[in-house]
């Protein structure tokens, strides 16, 4: 492995264990009015990556042509507003064990959809990498239960995970990972508050507790700002094939947060499941015959960015 991609697995990584905590975190905030929240933590992680992009250098914006508007539109609109619908709509008609059993599977996804959009063949060994890290997240997590409005919109979030990859792609190389978060997350705001009201009505905002106030921080400095900016620096040195593996790392770091914060120690189930993620990983990772990388041209003007 060369120091490019070792560099990208270690952010992948961390960015999908970031993901991880945010169930166990979640729990803090079941109260607070949903999209308000949601709305809140995009807010926080908008203004830090924006005041990071500052510090960086003078072009804290940048004119984005016609096609990058509408790149970056359906972007924030399906990768973070619709997802989190889905999302939340989905755990109304299942078990959130099935919901995220089915949004799970966005390694294979990625592991097809990504060389096709690159105009290549899906790799063979990746794409079996995939699926023994979805059959070791689906061991860790288990597979739930629902209706079939649960099952469709379960789809649904997991077509938003997907474009939330692979629509970041064509951008990356001019805005970089630091900007484009900010840019998604900032408008992804307004469109969350919009579907709040319609929702909550006026509630759609509150003051939160003290307990509500560290959750939402939490989420937005630690896994809405740090974890997309790991992920979106990940992808133009993986692929958003590789790149797809690490999101096995999710429900690891999920029992990990439960484990520190007192929540009970893993089972055999998880643990062996979590053996499976890994061993998946080792796979799709290895080293193999040179290749052109799916998005090459990219990768030195995002690590520049």
């Amino acid at each position: 492995m060369n120091n490019n991609m070792l560099r990208g697995s270690v952010s992948a990584a961390t960015a999908m264990f970031l993901v991880g905590t945010l169930a166990a975190v979640s729990s803090v905030i079941n109260r607070y009015p949903l999209y308000g929240g949601q709305a809140l933590r995009y807010a926080l992680a908008a203004l830090i990556l924006f005041a990071v992009t500052a510090a960086k250098g003078p072009r804290l914006l940048v004119r984005l042509t016609v096609r990058e508007t509408l790149l970056l539109l359906a972007l924030t609109s399906s990768g973070l507003v619709l997802f989190n619908v889905c999302v939340i709509q989905a755990t109304r008609h299942a078990s959130p064990t099935l919901v995220g059993t089915i949004v799970g599977a966005v390694p294979v996804v990625l592991a097809i959809a990504g060389p096709l959009l690159a105009r290549s063949r899906p790799c063979g060994r990746v794409l079996v990498a995939a699926s023994v890290v979805v059959a070791g997240a689906t061991v860790t997590s288990g597979i739930g239960s629902g209706n079939l409005a649960g099952l469709l919109l379960a789809i649904g979030a997991l077509a938003c995970e997907a474009c939330f990859s692979l629509l970041a792609i064509p951008l990356l190389p001019r805005l970089g990972p630091v900007r484009l978060s900010a840019y998604t997350q900032a408008v992804a705001v307004p469109l969350l508050l919009l579907i709040g009201v319609a929702a909550d009505g006026g509630q759609v905002l509150r003051m939160p507790t003290a307990a509500e106030a560290a959750g939402l921080g939490y989420l937005g400095l630690v896994v809405s700002a740090g974890a997309f900016l790991l992920w979106y620096g990940a992808l133009p040195r993986l692929g958003a094939a590789r790149a797809g593996l690490f999101a096995g790392v999710v429900p690891v770091g999920a029992i990990v947060t439960a484990v520190m914060l007192g929540l009970g120690a893993p089972t055999a189930t998880e643990l062996g499941g979590t053996a499976l993620v890994i061993a998946g990983l080792l796979l799709g990772l290895a080293p193999s015959r040179p290749h052109s990388p799916e998005i090459t041209p990219t990768v030195a003007a995002a690590s520049r960015s």
